[in-house]
């Protein structure tokens, strides 16, 4: 169990592109939700698609995608961009490729064109074609901003062929279903600003998930896509895993426990914890006690205040995940970048604990504070990696 009690409040801090800062002026009683709120520009993403909830899209099995039909809604994307997606996505079918290139390719997309069809000032052919918007990089066009290499200005601007071109480069990665996002897209892409794909994953496997019957909530398992199964290390498509594998004992904020600003998941001592989603660590330290004792070497105990060892990490569009009550000191430093899956820590019951469990929490905008955390369950469901139980 984790504590139920508010710690003293404090400003919001709010911090740029500079990961040092990240660190600074920490202090606040964990699993109750300080108040410090944190950005990282590369991750978090544009303030007006930062407003997230769980989507309510079931993870249908039927993922064939209609390109000619009625378009979903996005705040920040209209119908011929969501069109274009949905194309992508298409094509990506039609060649097998997994949800998980889905996903890639349409953030690859957006962060180059915004999904947009684009012809270049200096490409005099380009602006004779239809086109959707005009760019300026270097003689780049099309959805991709593919160069002259990957074909002629007609192809590279037809986005079937422009799909399949970045396809065709994206399946010669090795292991590329297993990188990070911004390491897949970069290895095809060779971008100058390799780290400016990350910022989009989120939105990208909503995107997916909108046009192709919740594709992006699937895992590959023995060859298939399988809705709703991503633990144990494994990856859906939207790029999120389950912590740890085991059931929602205490869950959020309930009636017996309204300050209870996450779940807690039983598990044996020792449990390997992988971090949910790709992101860059916050805060790897132990939280201290109501006493101000830095006491996490040893088991805690109900009523003792803190979370013990704990890890917070930022990953795309602001979201938060918070990791608590770990057996000793965490395997990450704050400033780490981790991948999905990547094992963060063993669960443990330092803090205020009454045994083995992982205290974790889900938090938007980049806030750490109690007031963005959201239930973990629904959550963790919409991204295809489901906390067992319902708390």
């Amino acid at each position: 169990m984790s504590s139920d009690e508010s710690g003293p409040p404090r400003r919001p801090v709010r911090v740029g592109a500079l990961a040092a800062a990240l660190t600074a002026a920490l202090a606040f009683l964990c699993c109750t939700g300080g108040t410090g709120a944190f950005f990282l520009t590369e991750l978090g993403g544009d303030a007006a698609e930062q407003q997230l909830t769980p989507t309510s899209i079931e993870c249908t099995g039927d993922f064939e995608v209609d390109v000619t039909g009625t378009m979903p809604r996005f705040a920040r994307y209209g119908e011929r961009q969501l069109r274009n997606a949905a194309v992508i996505i298409k094509v990506g079918q039609e060649m097998r490729v997994p949800p998980r290139g889905w996903v890639i390719a349409v953030a690859t997309a957006m962060q180059e064109s915004r999904l947009l069809n684009l012809a270049n000032r200096t490409v005099a052919e380009s602006r004779e074609i239809p086109h959707e918007g005009i760019g300026a990089d270097h003689d780049s066009v099309g959805l991709f901003q593919q160069r002259a290499s990957w074909g002629t200005v007609r192809q590279r601007m037809n986005p079937e062929y422009a799909s399949r071109k970045f396809y065709e480069k994206l399946v010669e990665v090795s292991g590329w279903e297993k990188l990070p996002l911004t390491v897949a897209a970069q290895r095809v892409q060779i971008s100058a600003f390799p780290d400016a794909y990350a910022k989009h994953e989120e939105l990208a496997a909503r995107i997916v998930d909108a046009l192709a019957g919740g594709a992006a909530r699937t895992v590959l398992i023995a060859g298939q896509e399988v809705c709703d199964s991503a633990a144990s290390g494994d990856i859906a498509a939207s790029g999120w895993t389950a912590p740890i594998p085991g059931g929602v004992g205490s869950g959020f904020r309930t009636a017996s426990r309204p300050a209870h600003n996450g779940v807690d998941i039983a598990a044996p001592k020792g449990t390997l914890i992988r971090v949910a989603a790709t992101g860059r660590v916050l805060v790897s330290r132990c939280d201290p006690d109501r006493r101000g004792r830095h006491s996490c070497n040893v088991d805690g105990w109900p009523g003792k205040g803190g979370c013990g060892w704990f890890v917070d990490v930022l990953h795309a569009q602001g979201i938060v995940t918070r990791y608590c009550h770990m057996v000793s000191r965490p395997r990450v430093a704050a400033g780490d970048t981790v991948e999905a899956g990547a094992v963060i820590g063993e669960v443990g019951s330092s803090g205020n604990s009454s045994g083995p469990h992982l205290h974790f929490e889900v938090h938007t905008d980049g806030d750490r504070s109690s007031r963005s955390a959201i239930d973990p369950v629904p959550f963790m469901q919409s991204k295809g990696a489901p906390l067992k139980g319902t708390g």
